[in-house]
């Protein structure tokens, strides 16, 4: 149950290691060099070829080097030399963006770039990504400025967000668990949202909200910071909001998301429904308390161990896929996976795709329940997805947010829609709220929260906020979006405080591709059901295109038309025809 990381390198001190940490300056100094060749070049279409094979070298072996610190870091948050190493390639990506910025704009001014894109088949295969540094381009400063930006980001977003994780994480609420008053962790109050005792949620809520009181005032300045820094990046770039330029990151338009955003909005009333059915099997008499948000449902007892959840997920898998399904298996015989739980490891589960082996790992904390199975299936969909690029280049595999949880969702659904066909109906009712529950999360909560930033990011343009603005914001943003699903009374003031997403400066918005992601996902199971396995090679073919295209092309490659709201629409109906079966329940 823990991972083999000797495929990336032995260890910090391993000859492999200390030699691509050498050759990544050497490289960096390389691009540098080959950029000044490009004042009087004769031969433009040469330059272009040398670039994407300079710079797809270069950053498979940047993610070489970053990805075994930040794995080694995830698995052991007391190795000091796995922090370094990660706080020395952050910096490293920082030079190498800056080095970036300045070909984009050699490339911007060249009048023939077509006819160049044309004339050989490595450039041409990398069009789009040509195209979009074009564009990145044109919000692009001189050089000076770009360094500057890039140096100042250190001491402020970079600085504010460890400063929020440092408050956050170091946070002791005082509690009396097991008959006993103690100082525990907020992480440990926080996961208590899921214990079947009505009494402790709602103590742990009480104690989480008085908690807050103690950094608010810290916490409100980060996110203040950090929201003035993006206003301000966005503003010199050229952008008329954050939301643009976050928008061009996903490869998206205005359209997509307002149709996304509005087929949301008509679906909200059955997801209400849904939550006032669970607050009247709580005992509650209205909507539902906040503290009762993620409490469990029904009666279920099923339980794996490490390898039946193996067994179930590789079995299940196959029933869409023999290759998902051996290459799953795979996964877990070669120790891909570190699913122990232990002192040191970061919570939560995630995937990363190695693209430099052409592997993945797949962090996990595994505990033996349907939910611990139903994540390693989705980080499974993760690494199926890094499977399905391993025949791009690397400049043509990084896909944009909202196509992240593609597989991982597509994935996820098969293994639920297994262990419902299979359940009795204590387990059914147990299984489908707690999907419908995530769903919420994904639909309902990500929309107050686009909600909540929209609101901060346009009050701060005139100003810092202050923690009872930035409160009042996110209960009213939990009002328009949960409506009288929830008891207006017992909402969550202090999402916005412990939500790390807010505090990313480089990812704003971090919300509506987690929606965006379980529509599409959703929505492509439906084309499953409908065609077949004619399917599975469309469904490959689209996975191989994530990184290549913008979200219109690739949605496109199944005739799916994501400007048109019918097609999330089609999406919503499929959960809300799963609010109606556990209504009836």
């Amino acid at each position: 149950m823990k991972w083999d990381l000797n495929n990336l390198y032995s260890g910090f001190d391993s000859e492999e290691f200390v030699r691509d940490s050498a050759l990544l300056d050497k490289e960096i100094e390389g691009y540098e060099n080959f950029l000044s060749t490009l004042i009087n070049s004769e031969n433009d279409g040469v330059k272009i070829r040398d670039y994407i094979e300079l710079r797809d070298r270069l950053g498979l072996l940047h993610s070489k080097l970053s990805s075994f610190s930040e794995l080694s870091f995830s698995v052991d948050t007391s190795d000091q030399t796995a922090f370094s190493q990660m706080e020395k390639f952050e910096k490293k990506i920082g030079d190498i963006e800056v080095l970036d910025a300045r070909f984009a704009k050699w490339v911007s001014t060249l009048d023939n770039i077509e006819k160049i894109k044309k004339s050989d088949p490595l450039i041409e295969r990398h069009s789009f990504h040509i195209d979009e540094i074009i564009e990145k381009a044109s919000h692009s400063l001189d050089d000076d400025c770009e360094k500057i930006v890039s140096k100042m980001k250190t001491t402020g977003s970079s600085a504010w967000n460890s400063l929020h994780g440092v408050l956050t994480s170091s946070l002791l609420v005082d509690m009396e668990t097991d008959g006993k008053k103690e100082a525990v962790p907020i992480s440990f109050v926080r996961s208590m949202a899921y214990d079947s005792d009505p009494g402790k949620r709602k103590r742990a809520y009480e104690a989480e909200l008085k908690a807050y009181r103690k950094i608010e005032k810290s916490t409100a300045a980060c996110l203040n910071g950090i929201k003035g820094e993006v206003i301000t990046v966005a503003q010199i770039r050229g952008y008329s909001s954050p939301l643009e330029m976050t928008l061009q990151r996903s490869r998206m338009t205005d359209g997509i998301l307002s149709a996304m955003l509005e087929a949301i909005k008509e679906y909200l009333p059955q997801f209400r429904k849904y939550y006032r059915k669970k607050a009247s099997m709580l005992g509650h008499s209205g909507g539902l308390p906040f503290y009762d948000l993620f409490a469990p449902v029904g009666n279920s007892n099923i339980r794996f161990t490490y390898e039946e959840a193996r067994k179930f997920i590789v079995d299940n898998f196959s029933v869409f896929s023999v290759e998902l399904a051996e290459f799953a298996d795979q996964a877990f015989k070669n120790r891909w996976i570190d699913a122990q739980p232990r002192e040191g490891k970061v919570g939560g589960a995630f995937c990363a795709n190695l693209k430099s082996i052409s592997e993945s790992r797949i962090l996990s904390n595994f505990t033996g329940s349907f939910n611990d199975v139903r994540t390693l299936a989705h980080e499974l969909g993760h690494a199926y997805h890094g499977l399905c690029l391993n025949n791009v280049s690397y400049l043509n595999s990084k896909y944009p947010m909202p196509l992240a949880e593609t597989a991982s969702i597509f994935c996820e659904t098969i293994i639920n829609n297994a262990a419902l066909s299979k359940a009795d109906h204590n387990t059914s009712v147990s299984i489908l709220e707690a999907d419908i529950s995530s769903a919420g999360q994904v639909i309902v909560d990500i929309y107050s929260r686009y909600l909540f930033e929209s609101e901060v990011f346009s009050r701060r343009k005139s100003g810092s906020l202050s923690v009872d603005e930035l409160k009042d914001i996110m209960i009213n943003s939990q009002k328009e979006s949960y409506g009288e699903g929830l008891d207006e009374d017992v909402l969550h003031p202090y999402m916005w405080l412990i939500k790390p997403h807010y505090y990313l400066a480089d990812w704003n918005f971090y919300n509506f591709p987690y929606a965006f992601g379980l529509l599409f996902a959703k929505g492509l199971y439906t084309i499953y059901l409908e065609r077949g396995d004619i399917f599975k090679e469309q469904y490959k073919a689209i996975l191989e295109a994530t990184g290549r295209n913008s979200i219109q092309k690739v949605a496109a490659e199944v005739d799916i038309d994501v400007s048109d709201s019918r097609f999330w629409l089609q999406s919503l109906e499929m959960i809300s025809k799963d609010i109606e079966k556990f209504i009836g329940f």
